[in-house]
């Protein structure tokens, strides 16, 4: 049995249930008894909280697995420039030009193969990840 209740409504607040009724193809009357069901319900309040609670679980996971990740990267490049200023001999004054030249055409080439890395899907990140025995999203 329904019991017919008479409500007042901003004009703002009508106008929405009305749009709302039409996009949703349901009666003004259903919406406004799923709403006071879902506003009186106190499982609403602790649904609300662990759905609030299970994505801010997920954006932790997430925010984990780019803080390694950030680590993997920048030791990687610290590994890389330290074994690059200890290999790489001062260069004497007359060489210079043609370094820079290669030097140039070197980076060149380096931009050309990061872009087939990153292109073909496959990253350093997850070889290491590998290497160590660890899958990403196993945090």
């Amino acid at each position: 049995m329904k019991v017919q209740t008479k409500v007042f409504l901003t004009r703002d607040l009508s106008l929405a249930l009305d749009a709302a009724a039409r996009r949703m193809k349901r009666s003004k009357s259903e919406i406004m008894q799923a709403a006071v069901a879902a506003y009186l319900s106190p499982d609403s309040d602790e649904a609300a909280e662990a759905a609030v609670v299970r994505r801010l679980d997920r954006i932790g996971r997430d925010l984990d697995r780019l803080e390694r990740d950030v680590t993997i990267s920048s030791e990687a490049i610290a590994l890389f420039v330290k074994a690059w200023l200890t290999a790489t001999p001062s260069l004497s004054s007359g060489d210079q030009k043609a370094q820079n030249a290669k030097g140039q055409e070197r980076y060149a080439g380096f931009l050309e193969a990061l872009s087939r890395r990153l292109s073909s899907g496959r990253l350093l990140r997850t070889e290491v990840l590998d290497e160590a025995g660890e899958r990403p999203g196993n945090s």
